[in-house]
């Protein structure tokens, strides 16, 4: 049985403001799932909440596990970084003023294997061999597309299962945006299990093994990527 997340009912609310609806999806190791929407449809409160970052009205975030249902909903953003889930938020919320290998270290903070963690460290340079090259720069004087690949390094430190992109293209110019996005599909061939929340619909379809669209708080479709790039609800809201 495939390692998976189970979103069941889940509601969010921000005082008397429903961002999200008793949604209900899931997402799987060794895939690229991604979640398309306008602002404000509840896709980043959706992260967020699965990371433990915001509480749930209603519902439950499962854990399925070598046939074990492990319900996570209120557990801590550390235990749920120690069940192998991570986030890289929108943003990429590097830390400006500390070097490049200093942020890579920080993703690591629940491992006190120093050995390992080095270990962790040349991993992220091989995946990502700009960061070698500025891996004593501060955070702070990288290109945009330099930053969003240390938040992604950032956040593999923790050696997830799951890992979850909050508009990761997201100010990146088209050709950073189609490297990062080869990166996802490196990373699914290597077991990871990708939630991508993403505004660059067509690129995101393209590499999604299956996709969910949220509107106001709502599911509305759901479908492989290659279903949804042909579906004309979708070409009209989010490809034209």
């Amino acid at each position: 049985m495939a390692t998976k997340i189970k979103v069941e009912h889940l509601s969010i609310h921000y005082g008397n403001i429903k961002a999200v609806k008793g949604i209900s999806f899931e997402f799987t190791r060794g895939q690229i799932t991604t979640l398309i929407g306008a602002n404000g449809a509840g896709k980043t409160s959706s992260l967020k909440c699965i990371a433990g970052l915001l509480p749930a009205k209603t519902g439950k975030i499962i854990l399925d596990k070598d046939n074990v249902h492990i319900e996570i909903t209120k557990m801590t953003p550390a235990d749920r970084l120690r069940c192998k889930i991570a986030l890289c938020p929108e943003g990429r919320g590097v830390f400006p003023n500390l070097t490049v290998l200093d942020n890579l270290m920080v993703g690591a903070y629940l491992n006190k294997d120093h050995k390992k963690i080095l270990e962790l460290v040349e991993q992220q340079y091989e995946l990502f061999p700009k960061l070698a090259e500025r891996r004593n720069q501060l955070a702070g004087t990288l290109s945009g597309g330099e930053q969003q690949m240390l938040a992604i390094g950032r956040a593999l430190m923790s050696e997830p299962e799951f890992l979850m992109l909050d508009e990761p293209s997201l100010g990146l110019a088209p050709v950073i945006v189609e490297q990062i996005f080869d990166k996802f599909v490196l990373l699914k061939k290597q077991g990871l299990g990708l939630l991508v929340v993403e505004q660059n619909a067509s690129l995101a379809l393209e590499v999604s093994d299956y996709a969910y669209v949220l509107e106001t708080g709502t599911m509305t479709l759901n479908g492989t990527g290659e279903a949804l790039l042909k579906d004309s609800r979708v070409q009209e809201a989010y490809l034209s």
